[in-house]
């Protein structure tokens, strides 16, 4: 027989609970057998559904009934945050150069893992269903494959596209290759870290720094859009303000200029420390399966499947991640407080 007094019960310990906290109901008092308990449990469930309280766990002999219903981890997040908003896609792991702090351990030695065409197409035309605005294709070095542009031209036709490069390689068939690429849909990110040589090169190598800039000169001659980005150690802070002096005589616009710390990832000694917990999550896809950032796309405390598709249940379980994570923060302010 179905205990009424149950939802009497809840509604006045709901009523004694702040909002958003939850209380643990006995749904085996008075209850004769397994079905008796199965039936008060259908009906608190009933009971929650039309009042607007959120059934959180269901036990052997109890539920678990949240005041009011949860809000959505994510809705304060900035739109442009929100993860699956851009994927991103390591073409490949090889590299040109070994840079000291490379956040994926890439290098002339490195294992390709490419991607490849099939792959990298599947993804773009999935991307568009999955809500994603934009895609970024990264390594590795991506100008070390030989259909670089097949795979940009695969995206561009769907989305907005970023390539990342370290601009060294634009000549002979692969300056053809980018002069095939659509200027009205891809934007080029080069990496650059200082104003003069001596920075940049001591980190990537004897005359990395002449080749980048010739580079850059070089993609915005040809009519693309070009991002810059630089690497910066704490304590070389201070040389920003030159540095963004001299990407303005370059003609880098102030939106296309991207600083960023060393991430203690890969091959760096030292950076800053990331958890998937205290990291905002962009969806990245390897050869290897899905990963929670780029910055991290070797770091096995932060894969997350080894299915890439469909894409957008990998877009699902890694929004999933995250808001569960936001909910334990919300939830550990509210029990600790500050004031």
């Amino acid at each position: 027989m179905v205990n009424h007094s149950l939802i009497l019960d809840l509604v006045e310990r709901l009523a004694g609970t702040p909002a958003g906290h939850p209380v643990e109901l006995d749904v085996s008092a008075g209850a004769a057998d397994a079905a008796e308990v199965a039936a008060n449990t259908d009906l608190v469930a009933a009971w929650c559904r039309s009042s607007g309280n959120e059934l959180v766990e269901v036990r052997p002999d109890a539920v678990v009934v949240r005041h009011g219903r949860r809000r959505d981890p994510l809705a304060s997040l900035d739109p442009e945050l929100l993860p699956g908003t851009r994927l991103w896609m390591y073409t490949n792991f090889d590299c040109n150069l070994h840079c000291d702090y490379c956040c994926v351990a890439s290098s002339p030695q490195t294992d390709r893992r490419a991607l490849g065409a099939d792959r990298v197409d599947r993804l773009a035309a999935e991307a568009v269903d999955a809500g994603v605005r934009e895609l970024i294709l990264t390594g590795g070095e991506p100008f070390l494959l030989p259909d670089i542009d097949d795979l940009v031209a695969s995206c561009t036709a769907r989305l907005p596209t970023t390539l990342l490069t370290n601009g060294m390689l634009f000549r002979g068939e692969r300056l053809e290759r980018l002069r095939r690429m659509d200027r009205d849909r891809l934007m080029l990110q080069i990496s650059l870290d200082s104003a003069t040589p001596h920075q940049h090169d001591a980190h990537r190598g004897p005359r990395a720094w002449e080749r980048a800039v010739a580079g850059i000169r070089l993609a915005l001659d040809e009519g693309f859009g070009v991002k810059v980005a630089a690497t910066l150690p704490a304590e070389q802070a201070h040389e920003v303000a030159p540095f963004v002096d001299f990407l303005g005589d370059l003609g880098i616009r102030p939106e296309h200029r991207v600083i960023r710390a060393i991430a203690h990832q890969g091959v760096a000694e030292e950076g800053i420390e990331f958890t998937a917990a205290s990291l905002v999550p962009e969806v990245t896809i390897t050869a290897d399966g899905v990963w929670w950032h780029p910055v991290a796309a070797i770091d096995d405390s932060l894969f997350v499947r080894r299915e890439i598709f469909p894409l957008a249940d990998a877009i699902a379980d890694v929004r999933d991640r995250f808001a569960r994570y936001r909910d334990a923060a919300d939830r550990a302010a509210e029990w600790f407080p500050c004031s």
